[in-house]
């Protein structure tokens, strides 16, 4: 179902009327997301858009050398949602142009199993998802819970619900852009949740060099330990102390410094 984009509307406040799409980077049948989606069904009315498999690294990439293929997904007699042979971005763009009755107001991606933070922000899908709704004037926001084996998704999403209907209540009118990570600590014992920049140290830079049956060398990426803390907070050393962290983001990557500085520049093609 087609239909032209609109300006976006302030969301002073939550209720039936919201129109939410959902999606997320691990796959329809994850369970961050079947605990996301019961939660954000209080707010509004959710359509559900996901990758059909897992696409966790994948980062902003999208589809177009190849067709999406799209399936419906029923729970029972209910259409639950559409699984995309594609990215979390390829579904966030047909959610919005082909399966959202109307333009949503709002695109939530997650909950992903295992933080987003730091410079790991640049590789997620979860993330790239929320970018992509904000690259179409819709305020967006990326969940992400740290990871578990035994992951507590139902009280993740209960919380992240309560910091999503405030980021809500208390933003401006213009689409913004959200990263919300829960530390595992928060979920017995919250400290709080802090507005925190993005962290951008170094890290994830080791690989274990192995052999194969035939003989041919190839590389295993290593879990590093996360950076050790800088002297200012970022949403690593929050996140590291047990709070709840919420990051503003923007999609341009303009340095506006440096451009000003640039407009003396003598630069000619001779």
């Amino acid at each position: 179902m087609r239909h032209q984009p609109h300006p976006a509307v302030k969301l002073c406040e939550t209720g039936p009327n919201l129109r939410i799409l959902l999606t997320n980077d691990d796959g329809i049948y994850a369970p961050g997301l079947a605990a996301l989606e019961r939660e954000l069904t209080r707010l509004g009315d959710v359509t559900l858009v996901a990758p059909a498999v897992e696409q966790s690294g994948v980062g902003h990439s999208i589809t177009f050398l190849s067709p999406l293929v799209v399936k419906e997904v029923f729970e029972g007699d209910r259409r639950r949602g559409w699984a995309v042979e594609g990215s979390p971005a390829d579904c966030v763009k047909l959610g919005i142009f082909e399966f959202c009755p109307v333009r949503p107001d709002l695109v939530v991606s997650g909950i992903n199993g295992g933080l987003n933070a730091g410079i790991n922000v640049l590789y997620s899908g979860t993330v790239a998802a929320a970018i992509e709704g904000a690259f179409f004037g819709i305020t967006s926001i990326a969940v992400s819970l740290e990871f578990s084996e035994h992951a507590q998704f139902d009280k993740a999403a209960r919380m992240a619900i309560k910091v999503i209907e405030q980021i809500l209540a208390q933003k401006s009118s213009a689409p913004q852009l959200f990263n919300v990570n829960i530390p595992t600590p928060a979920l017995e014992k919250p400290r709080g949740i802090k507005v925190v920049p993005m962290g951008v140290e170094r890290y994830g830079e080791h690989f274990e060099k192995r052999t194969d049956p035939r003989g041919r060398s190839y590389y295993w990426a290593t879990s590093d330990p996360p950076p050790r803390p800088g002297a200012h907070e970022t949403d690593l050393t929050a996140l590291n102390a047990g709070y709840v962290t919420v990051t503003p983001l923007d999609f341009d990557l303009t340095r506006r410094d440096i451009l000003e500085q640039m407009r003396d520049w003598q630069l000619t093609l001779e």
